[in-house]
């Protein structure tokens, strides 16, 4: 097959922001010159977030709250993790970090591992700290998607777009370590596959050895060591479509930090680097992903887009499960109750969307029409060890258990079915309004708690999701919009405290959204604001066994952005909320705050540009005062931390050097990022400090 760019293969590429026209690589194939006014890649200010409508919108036409984290801002922060890159937003907090994965709160609400993250708008499961050095943004799309995509949380989404290859040939290679030892390699390397440029790779590796100040029982500090490659091809092919295929292996091994400890006074129980984990457990993550996308340009006003992902997960968890006692709090002893435990986890999604813009009855639309579902299989072996006394200063030893002596497998599976009709109708210049709705079949098994044998069908569920907005353009740069939008979350048994199972409700959520969005000083600054009210019904919560769902969660709030340039060498992100989040009509957390949510929250980073080849980069993040758990008995104090950086760069004809020099938490400040939200014996455990002052260096080069 002989491939051939044409003018409209050109511009759905770049309007889906992949490789740059290839007219100059192709002379010969492409009839019409198109002038194309890229964004800059040291522009903070990003004009479009294809995860909140999955179409080609402007941010100005989108009736929906949307915080877009861009790869320059990444890079500039030396960010390693989601949690690094997330802090840029303050509708997002952190909860635990324990078992080498990260969790998040969008406005106040916990996003799960199985349905609140995004790749490419896939759905991707989370029990592992996922990479962010094959990102070309990060899309956090707040308020209720289940529209779009499914079951999900009220509080929202964090969709992660992949880089994608470049027609112009470029390399980039560098490293970074700090003062502690830890260091990062990666290449990134892109550029056409053929002479025509209608073939284009992109590869990305990454190796990295992250030490911190935490040490073990024996002296040994804590370190992580972390494998990352990724590949992308994408072809056009002829006139009449684009196809990308994908893949992406990571292989994470750390030894566990469940976190420190804390009385019910907010004390440290313990040195802060002190990890109560055994020396000898550990995680080891092994994940896959792989996946296909293909557009298919019908005509000038349809086009069709079918993906599918494979997500295999394999995950080795050798657990000491530090546990306090009745006397943790008076002599400092413990117990570990360790195991041995495998786990896998298959995941495969796909999406069928019809995209048309046409005009009838004296209205333009633009219209998506799809489907998607999620297939999802879950298998564990595990042995357990006996209890394990400790007191402070003891060294435990290895158990040698093996999870290859579990005889009996258990398995679980679930999934989901999802039709969406979504009508983005334009009266004229200025009233724009969405109207959609979705059907959800969701089928899954659930456990008999008597037994514990799987009951096939036990938690199947249906559910409708609507989704309607208005907006308003009082100027060409500027937008008023409001929403209504509800999300539904299937649960599993409901168990009474006679041991009885009734009959399980969905989750469901709705939201009432008031914003507005303008873009200033020529389009290079984006301000947005919203205020927000949500509420969820039937939550699911579990307590010593027992599962109770009933209650709600009320969570209301106001939010605040800016994006973009404040001058030719002044660029900012910055970000604020307020969050007044309640559980109500609850037996056991009426009027308490759900814990890591903060009342207030803020960010900002910004750059100056002292030259075109030194800058200076300061930010400032702050939580206020958090609950450490749920029932409200231990409240963190807040905090302000303060990084900084600079940079200088040294350009040739044929390479370019990037040399930056980062503090991180400036002036020391000891904080809590985050808690697991529970407590045994009177200690809150899965306490997480943040880091301490750390030093950070890195050089690259591009050619």
């Amino acid at each position: 097959m002989k491939f051939k760019v044409t003018t409209l293969c050109s511009a759905v590429v770049l309007a889906l922001h992949t490789a740059p026209t290839f007219a100059d690589d192709a002379p010969n194939t492409v009839d019409e010159t198109l002038v194309v006014h890229a964004q800059a890649f040291d522009d903070y200010k990003v004009d479009s977030a294809t995860g909140a409508m999955r179409t080609d919108t402007t941010m100005l036409e989108t009736p929906q709250s949307v915080n877009v984290i861009p790869e320059i801002v990444l890079d500039e922060q030396l960010a390693t993790t989601l949690g690094e890159a997330l802090q840029n937003d303050a509708s997002v907090n952190a909860g635990s970090q324990k078992w080498n994965r990260e969790e998040f709160y969008i406005r106040g609400f916990e996003l799960s591992s199985t349905n609140g993250y995004l790749r490419n708008g896939h759905s991707l499961f989370t029990h592992y700290m996922l990479p962010i050095e094959t990102l070309d943004r990060i899309e956090v799309i707040k308020g209720p998607s289940s529209l779009l995509y499914g079951n999900s949380a009220p509080g929202g989404m964090i969709n992660m777009v992949s880089k994608k290859p470049t027609a112009k040939p470029m390399v980039n290679v560098g490293t970074d370590f700090d003062h502690l030892g830890s260091t990062r390699y990666h290449i990134d390397a892109s550029g056409k596959l053929n002479e025509s440029g209608t073939l284009r790779g992109r590869t990305v590796l990454v190796k990295q050895d992250a030490v911190e100040t935490r040490r073990y029982s024996n002296g040994e500090q804590r370190e992580r060591d972390r494998f990352l490659g990724y590949g992308v091809i994408e072809a056009d092919l002829a006139d009449w479509g684009l196809l990308s295929v994908n893949y992406e292996k990571t292989n994470d091994r750390a030894p566990i930090d469940s976190g420190s400890w804390l009385d019910m006074q907010g004390n440290r129980l313990g040195d802060r680097d002190m990890i109560r984990d055994a020396h000898w457990s550990f995680i080891d993550n092994d994940v896959e992903n792989w996946g296909a996308d293909l557009d298919l340009y019908i005509n000038s006003q349809w086009r069709a887009n079918l993906s599918y992902n494979s997500q295999h997960m394999k995950r080795h968890r050798y657990d000491s499960l530090p546990t306090p006692t009745a006397d943790t709090i008076v002599d400092g002893s413990y117990i570990l109750k360790p195991f041995d435990r495998h786990d896998t986890w298959k995941t495969q999604a796909f999406h069928a969307d019809l995209h048309g813009e046409f005009s009838a009855l004296s209205v333009d639309h633009q219209v998506l029409l799809g489907v998607n579902g999620q297939f999802y299989d879950y298998a564990q072996l595990r042995v357990s060890g006996e209890a394990i006394d400790v007191n402070p200063g003891d060294i435990p030893g290895n158990p040698g258990l093996d999870y290859n002596n579990d005889k009996t497998v258990y398995e679980s599976s679930n999934h989901f079915y999802g039709f969406y009709a979504q009508d983005l109708i334009t009266f004229n210049d200025q009233w724009q309004a969405l109207v959609g709705g979705r059907y959800d079949q969701y089928f899954a098994d659930g456990t008999n708690p008597a037994t514990g044998d799987i009951v096939k069908g036990a938690n199947d569920s249906q559910a409708f999701s609507p989704k309607v907005g208005v907006i308003y353009h009082p100027s060409y740069s500027g937008s008023i919009y409001a929403n209504y939008s509800e999300s539904f979350n299937p649960v599993s048994n409901v168990v009474n405290d006679d041991g009885s199972v009734t009959e399980r409700t969905p989750e469901k959520s709705r939201q009432y959204e008031l914003g507005t969005k303008w873009e200033l000083m020529d389009n290079r600054l984006l301000l947005t604001g919203a205020v927000f009210d949500i509420e969820k019904r039937n939550i699911s919560i579990e307590e010593n066994g027992i599962t109770t769902q009933n209650g709600n969660q009320l969570h209301r709030g106001a939010e605040a952005g800016a994006q973009g340039q404040l001058s030719e060498q002044w660029f900012v992100m910055a970000s604020g909320m307020y969050l007044d989040a309640k559980y109500n009509n609850h037996d056991l957390y009426q009027d308490k705050t759900p814990a890591n949510v903060p009342e207030w929250s803020g960010s900002v980073w910004t750059r100056y540009a002292w030259t075109e080849a030194t800058a200076f980069n300061i930010g400032l993040f702050y939580q206020g005062e958090r609950w450490a758990d749920n029932a409200n008995t231990v409240q963190l104090d807040g905090y302000a931390r303060v990084d900084t950086g600079a940079s200088h760069k040294i350009a040739s004809d044929y390479v370019t050097w990037d040399f930056r020099f980062n503090i991180e938490n400036l002036f020391d400040t000891e904080y809590v990022s985050g808690t697991g939200g529970s407590t045994s014996n009177n200690v809150v455990t899965d306490v997480h400090y943040g880091n301490e002052r750390r030093f950070k260096l890195s050089v690259n080069a591009t050619f």
